[in-house]
């Protein structure tokens, strides 16, 4: 299958490495590929220029969110949650029509500078803001921004290296949510869930319960920071 992956970061990186090793042709898409490729830096979070990443992974296409999101027959929205609608909307009408979105994105607000009100988020320990949050999710605004488009929201109650290998934290003994308004959209999730190793989904039903899964989220990099290390969720039903 063609699959885009939106976004460059860490999160981003698992499930490229991911998917190809499972045999699918992935393309990643970025505001500006050649400004990617010419960082020398590590990102705010900490991660390593992409420009090495893709060295040690020639099988992956790196393009603009444009030509990656036309190209892909499923897409992953790894877009930092700030930016996300933003982009996803200013991508060519059509690009992202029919297709399913799966959407891990957090809406979390980052400090400007001179601004004290709100603290950094990780990995420097402090806690970032929601935004929106409670009344509202970033999944439902993608959703209203691209009516056509299958939006679902997943993979967003673990770190992203457990999500696409459950099996290598705790023995794979956790549960995986998802949300959507599309029966279509959430088989396509699940089915790429399974094939990562997951055996445990519920489906939460509307997109309205992204709210409850990008709010546990909040409390996800809490519990993270508190344990200082990876972990998992098992529901006992």
């Amino acid at each position: 299958m063609k699959i885009a992956l939106l976004g460059t970061g860490a999160g981003a990186r698992c499930h490229a490495a991911k998917l190809t090793a499972l045999g699918h042709q992935v393309t990643v898409g970025t505001r500006d590929p050649k400004a990617t490729l010419a960082r020398t830096e590590p990102d705010m979070m900490g991660t390593e220029p992409f420009a090495g990443f893709l060295a040690a992974h020639p099988q992956l296409t790196l393009a603009t969110f444009a030509d990656a999101a036309a190209d892909g027959e499923l897409v992953i929205n790894g877009i930092d949650g700030a930016n996300a609608v933003a982009a996803l909307t200013a991508l060519p009408a059509g690009a992202l029509a029919g297709k399913t979105l799966i959407d891990y994105a957090v809406p979390y607000v980052y400090q400007q500078p001179g601004d004290t009100e709100y603290p950094w988020p990780t990995p420097w320990g402090a806690m970032p803001r929601l935004n929106p949050v409670d009344s509202d999710s970033l999944a439902e605004q993608i959703q209203r921004a691209l009516p056509d488009t299958r939006v679902v929201k997943a993979f967003v109650t673990q770190e992203q290296e457990t999500v696409v290998n459950p099996a290598e934290f705790g023995g794979g003994d956790h549960t995986m949510f998802l949300a959507g308004d599309h029966q279509t959209g959430k088989t396509a999730a699940t089915e790429l869930l399974n094939a990562y190793g997951w055996s445990d989904i519920i489906d939460l039903g509307p997109l309205q319960a992204a709210r409850g899964l990008e709010m546990y989220a909040h409390f996800h990099t809490a519990l993270g920071l508190a344990l200082g290390s990876r972990f998992g969720v098992k529901i006992v039903r």
